[in-house]
């Protein structure tokens, strides 16, 4: 009898224990699982930006020509979910420009240029990024994108900024327009001017230097006139004076001459 209820003891002991073990393992699977889930939420470390280095140049309002501001290094600043694209000097490392979210901007490419036409009020400012290779021309235009265009009002409000984008890439055309039809009119000036031929006379006094190919077949200009020297002309004497006679002939006081010492 009491094998029999040792034996009962025994199978009731491992017939309990048994469910804890099993109660153990998935507590311990339910702890792991929540372990890596949170590990996944943690979101990985941003990538840090690599700084590309450009030759900057700026065309201001109502100008045709680039004018060089040296080399710069572009680089870009996260702060929380934006970002923004700074340039700066490479010598002083001073700030020379930058482009944030929302900016009345429109980003280019040409080439290994990066094209930035900023729009303040009614003009436009505008800024060319030379960079070293595609590589980093690439990166540099979608950074610039990825600051300036993905701003929140596209998430609040898409309609309204579309329509900005839109009158912002209208500026830039209007304003690339005058400054086309500005270099037209210039070159129209110029051919004009050259057809009057007014400045043919200083271009004929430039090529007529000596041993010009132009002038290689032109016979030798001829040597000037001597100018004869002035003659000295003698200065003539005065006539003698008659020999008076004993008796004056009529009209003696008449003047006749010098009279004689």
């Amino acid at each position: 009898m009491e094998d029999v209820m040792d034996a009962s003891m025994d199978l009731g002991t491992t017939s309990h224990q048994h469910p804890q073990g099993l109660h153990h393992a998935s507590n311990t699977q339910y702890a792991n699982l929540n372990a890596d889930s949170v590990v996944a939420g943690v979101p990985p470390p941003r990538e840090q930006f690599k700084e590309i280095a450009v030759k900057v140049h700026i065309r201001r309002p109502e100008r045709d020509t680039w004018a060089y501001m040296g080399r710069g290094i572009v680089t870009q600043e996260l702060t929380g979910q934006s970002s923004r694209v700074v340039v700066r000097a490479q010598s002083s490392h001073k700030i020379l420009t930058v482009f944030g979210e929302g900016a009345a901007l429109q980003a280019e490419r040409r080439g290994n240029f990066v094209v930035i036409g900023c729009v303040d009020g009614g003009r436009v400012v505008s800024w060319s990024l030379n960079a070293l290779n595609n590589s980093d021309t690439v990166r540099l235009l979608a950074s610039i994108e990825l600051a300036c265009y993905a701003s929140k009002q596209a998430m609040v409000d898409p309609v309204m900024h579309g329509a900005f984008r839109r009158r912002v890439a209208r500026i830039i055309k209007d304003d690339r327009r005058r400054r086309h039809r500005r270099r037209k009119d210039q070159d129209s000036m110029v051919d004009a001017f050259a057809r009057t031929g007014l400045g043919g006379g200083m271009d004929a006094e430039e090529d007529s230097e000596p041993g010009s190919v132009q002038n290689a077949g032109a016979p030798p200009p001829a040597e000037p006139v001597p100018i004869p020297a002035p003659v000295v002309m003698p200065i003539p004497e005065p006539a003698p004076a008659p020999v008076p006679t004993s008796e004056p002939a009529l009209g003696s006081n008449l003047f006749a001459g010098y009279s004689q010492q």
